[in-house]
This record gives C-alpha cells, structure tokens and sequence, in this order.
C-alpha cells in the first residue's frame, strides 16, 4: 500500500534559481532546497553525523580522484558542506563522498505554475 503524501508550497521557482538555496520548515523540519542547474533539490537540515544544519554549509565543488599531486576540482555548486565537521555531501544523490553508507535524508520537489512544493 502507497503512503499518501502531502504537498506543501516552499517558494517560487524563480527565488529559488535566484538564491540557489532556500530554507524552509515543514511540519516542524528544516528542510533545504538547492537549485542545481534547472533542477530543484529537497534534503533534511540535519547532518547525519552529527546533527548539524548541514543545508547552512557552503554550496560548493569539491576534490575529484586524481593522481598524487594532481589536483582537480569538478561538481561545482553540486557539493553542500556541513559547517560543523565538513562533511561534504552531494546534492544530486544526497550521498556522503567518502562512506556510501552515509545519506542525507531526502524529498521529491515538484514545480507547478512557479511554485516550488515539497511532498512529504
């Protein structure tokens, strides 16, 4: 059986492109969404190391895998950061870098006539 879920309005698409990021509260959660690109992104502002409100880190790139002493940087401004620790997460998938096992908590985001709904 199918959990109905409920569709509450966050923003506008166009504040949302202009900012990049929005913090919003839904049923008593701090939800953060990122626009990525022309897609819009829904991830629970809770760090799952440590609790941390990791949707107020730094929007970033990060270090891709590369030989010893060659350094390249890639997924510009698909990286958020949590502020306490540094643990870097990707906002497309929600997943940690470095432990697979390791996910921020997600939520689908539709777009209807501009406005930006989460649905929890």
């Amino acid at each position: 059986m199918e959990k109905t879920r409920i569709r509450y309005e966050a923003g506008t698409a166009e504040e949302l492109s202009k900012s990049g990021r929005l913090i919003v509260t839904v049923k008593g959660m701090e939800i953060g969404l990122f626009a990525v690109g022309d897609r819009f992104y829904a991830w629970r502002n809770t760090c799952p190391h440590a609790g941390a409100p990791v949707c107020e880190g730094p929007v970033c790139g990060t270090r891709l895998p590369s030989l010893v002493y060659e350094y390249k940087y890639g997924k510009d401004r698909e990286i958020v950061r949590c502020p306490w620790h540094g643990w870097e997460f990707d906002l497309l998938t929600g997943q940690h870098l470095v432990d697979g096992k390791v996910k921020l908590r997600g939520y689908e985001v539709e777009v209807e006539d501009g406005r930006v709904y989460v649905l929890i």
